[in-house]
């Protein structure tokens, strides 16, 4: 009987001894984390997805609708950027991450018609304060509006966003520039860095951009102070091309950015030319960056 009253003596000893450390760790070991994790990198990617009703033959998005979710789903976007998706691929990335929600409307009537330039954003790390959608053209307010020499409708869609463990706010823009009308690609570059002028706050800038370094329309995004968050880390080398033609080419211009403001620190910043069973996600390499808020 006196051993059992010791043993029980005893094993309430360990456990009272086993609360006490897990109160400790509560107590120092989690907001340790929390303050680290409140300090950590933002994780960016753009991804040019290819609209999913091409008709692309053995590339078809119902053939690659997966390799494209699981790309993104490696890298663990906290923002994510798309060009060309339509409405059912914007569903089908959605259901199969159902952590993200999304801004955005289809460029030909304004809401899900045509594709979209959306920006996707993890749920529990952000809020949206607000956003919206522009077209490139004399009247950027005007849906499916059009001007200075492109045949296709081109749009930016933007967010004001809430990073709700470090309490900055901040702006994304994503964009998808004309493939064919240099006109139309200086006059869009123009009409971006006066709306993103208008921002007192930090922006960061996601796009196809259909066009590389040395072109005007890039140095008009260099010109207002925004950083090629690729090229803050990489000098320029060949091989380096961002449009694969779903065959995993390198050559050619990296079309792709992500720009950021000087408040960003780059930490990391990559092409990411993964395959599947050499299998291209896209017909373009997606480009990631990860950033830290300097102050």
């Amino acid at each position: 009987m006196v051993n059992n009253l010791k043993s029980r003596t005893v094993y309430k000893f360990i456990f009272a001894e086993l609360i006490l450390i897990v109160l400790l760790l509560n107590c120092f070991i989690v907001p340790l984390y929390a303050q680290s994790f409140s300090k950590s990198e933002m994780r960016v990617m753009t991804f040019n997805i290819r609209y999913g009703t091409a008709n692309d033959g053995e590339n078809n998005w119902e053939y690659r609708k997966n390799n494209v979710v699981e790309t993104i789903k490696n890298f663990k976007p906290d923002l994510l950027g798309l060009q060309e998706a339509l409405q059912l691929q914007i569903d089908e990335c959605l259901k199969q991450m159902p952590s993200y929600s999304y801004v955005g409307v289809g460029r030909d009537d304004g809401k899900s018609a045509g594709e979209h330039s959306c920006i996707f954003y993890l749920k529990d790390r952000f809020s949206v304060d607000s956003s919206g959608t522009f077209w490139f053209s004399e009247t950027p307010n005007v849906i499916a509006s059009k001007s200075w020499g492109n045949n296709i409708t081109r749009i930016c869609t933007w967010v004001r966003l809430h990073h709700k463990l470090s309490g900055k706010i901040f702006y994304m823009f994503n964009i998808h520039l004309d493939h064919e009308s240099q006109s139309s690609r200086e006059k869009s570059t123009e009409l971006l860095v006066r709306k993103i002028s208008e921002k007192s706050l930090p922006i960061i800038l996601t796009g196809d951009f259909n066009c590389g370094d040395d072109n005007p329309a890039i140095k008009t995004i260099l010109k207002a102070g925004l950083i090629d968050s690729y090229r803050k880390l990489h000098e320029k080398k060949p091989n380096e091309g961002t449009f694969n033609s779903f065959k995993g080419e390198t050559n050619g211009d990296k079309i792709d950015f992500i720009f950021v403001t000087k408040v960003f620190e780059v930490k990391e910043s990559k092409i990411v030319r993964t395959s599947y069973h050499g299998k291209y996600p896209s017909d373009h390499f997606p480009v990631t960056s990860i950033l830290m808020f300097t102050k």
